[in-house]
């Protein structure tokens, strides 16, 4: 029986989702459904969702099935997104994270996960983020893997072109002229930066662990597109890629209570989470 006010193609493309993803099409999102496929309908010359859904079904596995995912896939992002953890972050989770990773290390390279990047905002912010406050920390480095399941948005990001309405949400014009270009109609960001990021197109499930623990794991606004059963296994998967201690940021509106998972609330700072227990880390050899 069909969900009420999901017709028979829709269905097609929210189990396809839901499959390849993990994300649930939720009713907020369902109205979106033919406005996020529009390009993909005029690109194969379909007339609707119908002939969409059929297509698709005659070719579950093809390029016009993940081009349909990637178009439904939420990649909503923007830089300095909630400007206040950021400004968290610089002045007391990145001087917290350096002092716990520097015990003995000679490498003093802070490793952080960005998952779910979508087309690199985040990634690049935090990047500028540290470079921007350098002479704090100058005998350190960071590496960030950014990871998101659409391949068009991890294509993008590695490119670091963005258009003008992209940055005018929450770069400070500063930070734009300082480490981006003018490129034609658009910007392109400074390779320095890009070199610190290892883009990734990747699905969370997988649970390859990293060659690295990582310090902290960003996975802001991520959680709310699955169940409760696959937000308590990416949970799981992400406590495991974290060092002893380290610190899983969510977004705003998300929260691991309810939960059953290595993490609980910091005291040290508002909204992030701290991981608990044994570790759980087994690198890649």
């Amino acid at each position: 029986m069909l969900e009420a006010g999901l017709t028979p193609a829709m269905r097609v493309l929210a189990d396809l989702l839901e499959s390849r993803t993990g994300q649930k099409l939720s009713e907020a999102r369902r109205w979106r459904i033919e406005t996020s496929l529009k390009p993909v309908l005029k690109a194969h010359r379909l007339s609707s969702l119908d002939s969409l859904a059929a297509a698709i079904i005659a070719d579950a596995g093809g390029a016009l099935a993940q081009a349909a995912v990637d178009a439904l896939l939420n990649n909503e992002t923007c830089f300095f997104r909630d400007a206040q953890l950021f400004r968290m972050v610089a002045d007391d989770l990145f001087p917290a994270l350096m002092a716990a990773d520097g015990r003995g290390r000679r490498e003093r390279t802070l490793h952080l996960w960005c998952a779910g990047c979508s087309t690199g905002q985040e990634a690049y912010s935090l990047a500028m983020l540290f470079r921007t406050h350098q002479d704090r920390w100058p005998d350190w480095r960071l590496r960030i893997t950014a990871t998101d399941i659409s391949a068009e948005a991890i294509g993008r990001a590695r490119q670091g072109l963005f258009s003008q309405n992209e940055v005018q949400r929450g770069l400070p014009i500063n930070e734009l002229l300082r480490w981006f270009e003018p490129s034609g109609d658009q910007w392109r960001i400074d390779p320095s930066l890009r070199e610190m990021i290892d883009f990734r197109a990747a699905n969370l499930f997988d649970e390859r662990p990293p060659a690295h623990p990582y310090a902290a794991v960003f996975c802001r606004n991520v959680l709310l597109y699955f169940s409760g059963e696959r937000k308590s296994r990416l949970l799981d998967i992400l406590s495991r890629a974290l060092d002893s201690g380290g610190y899983l940021l969510l977004g705003a509106g998300e929260t691991v209570i309810g939960q059953r998972s290595q993490f609980v609330a910091s005291h040290q700072f508002r909204g992030v989470y701290e991981r608990i227990g044994a570790p759980l880390f087994d690198p890649v050899i």
